[in-house]
């Protein structure tokens, strides 16, 4: 096999993992580069607490370093990385009692029921954009766990059907039903909101 010249951001996440399951310590770097950004965003929309958050990815790259070799490429880097940290979110939510608020201020769907534009707005506009993504947050932190954590990752976090299914180790046909399920409960609940904004465009 020959030297990887490739620059990092070249390199794929698997061919990463795979360097550094053979002891390429800056191999893990570059993963932890890539990831912990965006499994930062994904943890603190879980729970609403970024010092919390910041702890849980620290915690989720621990174990893939420490556990480096029990991946097997079945599945993609970033499906093992989201399930343990998924896992760890949902620990530290279960050691909590209280409800949490969730951040969702970048909520977009494919159909983009619920898109909220965020180009160049005027300050009542900005005000009204602000009011819109508190009410959005509040609806999907009514949902049921099991509707919010797929609505989390396919609508927030844009992963792909079959990815959520090995994410949360359920069948794809349940996946797709549960996003249905919760975008249909979003629809109902913010239906006032989407109704007045009809209104103020007649």
């Amino acid at each position: 096999m020959k030297k990887e010249t490739l620059r990092a951001d070249k390199v794929t996440d698997e061919t990463l993992i795979a360097q550094f399951q053979q002891g390429d310590v800056q191999a893990f770097d570059v993963l932890v580069r890539r990831y912990k950004d965006q499994l930062l965003n994904y943890v603190y929309r879980f729970v609403n607490n970024r010092v919390d958050a910041e702890d849980i990815v620290q915690e989720t790259f621990l174990r893939v370093f420490k556990n480096k070799h029990y991946y097997k490429e079945i599945a993609k880097f970033s499906t093992w990385v989201y399930t343990i940290a998924g896992n760890l979110a949902k620990t530290e939510l279960r050691r909590r009692k209280r409800r949490k608020i969730f951040s969702v201020s970048n909520f977009v769907n494919d159909e983009r029921d619920f898109d909220i534009p965020d180009g160049e707005r005027t300050p009542d506009q900005a005000v009204d954009g602000s009011i819109k993504d508190s009410i959005i947050q509040q609806a999907i932190d009514k949902l049921p766990p099991k509707f919010k954590e797929v609505i989390l990752l396919r609508d927030v976090q844009g992963f792909a059907y079959e990815e959520i299914s090995q994410i949360l180790n359920i069948p794809l046909g349940t996946v797709k039903s549960r996003v249905n399920r919760g975008r249909l409960k979003l629809q109902e609940d913010l239906k006032f909101l989407f109704e007045n904004d009809n209104h103020s465009k007649g």
